[in-house]
């Protein structure tokens, strides 16, 4: 079964409705849960699926990309056969709004040519989903299908699709006669020459693709059922390991129904909040229902509801920050906020 399946993981996708996120940052980079990246669910879950062979195909901005996955031996993927491949797009300009480009794949064909395994699995980036894809594949096999994609139970497409390595390459390599530039194309055409089926995962599984959708997910990392679903010992989520002190809390601080990661130096209150690693709350300062990434500064006294700070942004004293669960107030990265700035 390890050598059965190959990973795909398209990189390329950017959503406007998250740009305040994303200037400096692909969208499979964007922080989540205070110490993971997004990809890291798709990853890790090939990873738990024996897959040992990952190709990532990202468009632009992916430095910070390239900087967390490094070798890939936060994965186990630092191989000498196989392990993790980068190859960044040499196309400038779009591609089809569907998961899988043939013409980015066209551009990488050596990799597919010197690939063994038989079926590949091709997924987006910004799935939040704890998946083992290997009773899948059984499935696909028994029902001998040619293409497999993946759907919630309540019948959303994830836009992960299982197929035959082979096939995948007949598929890259008629894109032009076909028409079919990418994997939704096919799969949505019923006028194919193959066995689509569709299979349902019925676990917790949701798509990061605007402001109010990351934030709202975030929040729901509170409640224990979903945490649970996501986070659990036999099927980990892998991220890049960092060496940070314990989180500090000193006297008067108060924390409830909260997440506080590692390097955290708490002097304030925090509630139902997400705090990163490295970040520093002020005496007399209040958060609720926040998004607090790395190493932000928020000094004393200050009041933030429903807000995201993306990293290294600096809350001078006395400053009040407000948004909703509708609408949260966002501040981009390296920003500094104050309190004169708000009058």
């Amino acid at each position: 079964m390890k050598r059965k399946l190959l990973g795909i993981i398209d990189a390329t996708t950017y959503h406007e409705d998250l740009d305040d996120l994303l200037t400096h940052r692909s969208l499979a980079a964007l922080p989540y849960a205070g110490r993971y990246r997004i990809i890291d669910f798709v990853l890790s879950n090939m990873v738990n699926s024996g897959i040992r062979s990952v190709a990532i195909f990202p468009k632009m901005q992916y430095r910070s990309l390239m900087d967390h996955l490094g070798s890939g031996k936060n994965w186990d993927l630092n191989r000498k056969r196989d392990g993790l491949f980068f190859f960044p797009s040499p196309v400038v300009g779009s591609y089809p709004k569907g998961i899988g480009s043939f013409d980015l794949f066209a551009a990488n064909m050596d990799y597919f040519y010197r690939s063994t395994q038989e079926y590949a699995i091709i997924t987006n980036c910004y799935t939040i989903l704890n998946m083992n894809f290997k009773p899948m594949l059984e499935w696909h096999m028994h029902a001998n299908c040619d293409i497999t994609e993946i759907h919630h139970q309540d019948g959303r497409s994830l836009e992960m699709y299982l197929i035959k390595t082979s096939l995948l390459m007949k598929l890259i390599e008629t894109r032009f006669e076909t028409g079919y530039s990418c994997m939704k194309d096919v799969v949505s055409d019923i006028h194919n020459d193959y066995t689509v089926c569709q299979y349902d995962y019925d676990g917790y599984a949701v798509k990061i693709d605007s402001i109010e959708s990351y934030y709202s997910t975030s929040m729901n990392l509170l409640k224990p059922n979903v945490w649970q679903n996501l986070f659990n010992n036999d099927q980990p989520i892998l991220t890049k390991v960092k060496d940070e002190p314990p989180a500090k809390y000193l006297k008067g601080s108060s924390v409830k129904n909260s997440m506080i990661a590692n390097g955290c130096l708490i002097s304030g209150a925090v509630e139902n909040s997400i705090v990163s690693r490295g970040v520093k709350i002020g005496k007399g300062t209040v958060i609720k229902n926040c998004v607090i990434m790395q190493k932000c500064q928020i000094e004393d006294n200050c009041y933030l509801d429903s807000v995201i700070l993306d990293k290294d942004v600096r809350v001078e004293s006395g400053t009040h920050l407000t948004g909703t669960a509708g609408a949260p107030f966002v501040i981009r990265k390296g920003t500094r906020q104050g309190a004169l700035m708000n009058s």
